[in-house]
């Protein structure tokens, strides 16, 4: 995600947690050890009609006690902090709640990115982030949606090769999906939209919103982004295939 050039990158997906009009503002909590980010970050947000910031924590620690007690919808979490770190914190809140974690970092090149995606984080931002992007993406990320660029998608990949995480040659762990969903699995890891998927299998959106929804509940995935971690993980997509 770049703060000075587009938006962020938006992977579309399955609305898992649906946000009717009229259900209220989104609640956030804004977690980041500088106060003066951290405060800046929840008077832009808190300024929205459609956002309400609950609170703010200068810790990890105060970021998931914070979660646990305000129960808001998106945590805005930044990676490096005092006490216990982002990836910790994202952990703990993914494991024991519903709440959507979207992590900032000050580098697109931060070394954390892969672990933070497996802890349950739904994307990430600049802490550069222009102030429109920055409410979008807690807007997408609430809806249930994932921000993943491809910037990102690709640091993923060489991670994992780095830490040897070796793709199988055969895919595994796949054996609940069917043919079709299988198909979408392997789209969805090599970053394509609902509408690209929609067009490659000849389907209507709904069709793949469908199928991308019965990928994550059978494989226990939060979000697109973890799927296409697991497209890579268990071989259907091999680095550089």
């Amino acid at each position: 995600m770049d703060g000075q050039g587009g938006g962020p990158a938006r992977v579309s997906g399955p609305v898992q947690v649906d946000r009717s009009v009229g259900e209220g503002p989104i609640r956030v909590v804004v977690a980041d050890d500088q106060e003066l980010v951290r405060g800046g970050f929840a008077m832009i947000l808190d300024a929205q009609p459609d956002i309400e910031v609950v609170a703010e924590a200068g810790d990890g620690r105060a970021a998931v006690a914070a979660v646990r007690e305000h129960r808001p919808d998106v945590l805005l979490l930044d990676i490096r902090m005092p006490r216990m770190n982002g990836i910790e914190a994202a952990a703990v809140v993914c494991a024991e709640t519903s709440c959507r974690v979207l992590m900032l970092t000050t580098f697109d090149q931060d070394d954390y990115v892969y672990d933070a995606l497996h802890a349950g984080a739904s994307g990430f931002l600049l802490k550069d982030v222009r102030r429109a992007d920055l409410v979008r993406a807690v807007q997408v990320v609430a809806a249930g949606e994932s921000l993943l660029a491809p910037s990102v998608t690709r640091r993923l990949i060489g991670d994992m090769v780095r830490r040897g995480t070796r793709p199988r040659r055969t895919p595994t762990g796949l054996d609940v999906l069917t043919a079709r969903e299988r198909e979408t699995l392997e789209l969805l890891g090599r970053g394509l939209s609902n509408a690209e998927i929609a067009a490659r299998l000849v389907v209507s959106e709904h069709t793949v919103k469908t199928h991308v929804s019965n990928v994550l509940s059978k494989l226990g995935l939060r979000d697109r982004v973890q799927a296409v971690i697991r497209s890579y993980e268990s071989g259907l997509i091999l680095p550089g295939g």
